[in-house]
């Protein structure tokens, strides 16, 4: 039995759209999301997505802003430290094991601990820039100054 994901999308246009998926699979150019509004699946095709959100409840915590630096003390096990700058000026943070920039996109978990994402995938076609370790922390500050 596939594993169903709870996930919150995000298409280029800034549409998003929440639901369970149990096809989705990086590199494939579509998978189906199943909305409590639809009895239908939705087809979601990848190339229209800037990041599929694998969350913890559809709720979330509006009220909460998400920390965008990175805790003092890394553990090893999640990877480098990466900064993610979408094509539409939006900035995440986190941590990745996987990136390989001629990939369509690739998983990254969240600096946040307290965030309601698990992990995130991140569609490369919606990337404006991408930066690890120190290039992270300026990527940072570049957008966010104090």
């Amino acid at each position: 039995m596939p594993e169903v994901n709870k996930v919150a999308i995000r298409f280029k246009d800034g549409r998003v759209l929440k639901g369970r998926t149990h096809d989705f699979m990086p590199g494939k150019p579509l998978f189906h999301l199943h909305t409590d509004e639809s009895p239908q699946a939705i087809d979601i095709r990848m190339e229209d997505l800037k990041a599929v959100f694998f969350v913890k409840d559809f709720e979330g915590r509006p009220e909460y802003s998400e920390v965008k630096i990175f805790p003092e003390k890394i553990p090893t096990s999640k990877g480098r430290k990466i900064a993610v700058l979408f094509t539409d000026g939006e900035l995440l943070t986190g941590f990745t094991l996987a990136y390989d920039p001629k990939r369509p996109g690739f998983f990254m978990l969240p600096s946040d601990e307290m965030s309601n994402n698990d992990r995130m995938y991140i569609v490369a076609s919606a990337v404006k820039d991408v930066g690890f370790g120190r290039r992270a922390d300026q990527l940072i500050s570049e957008v966010m100054p104090s």
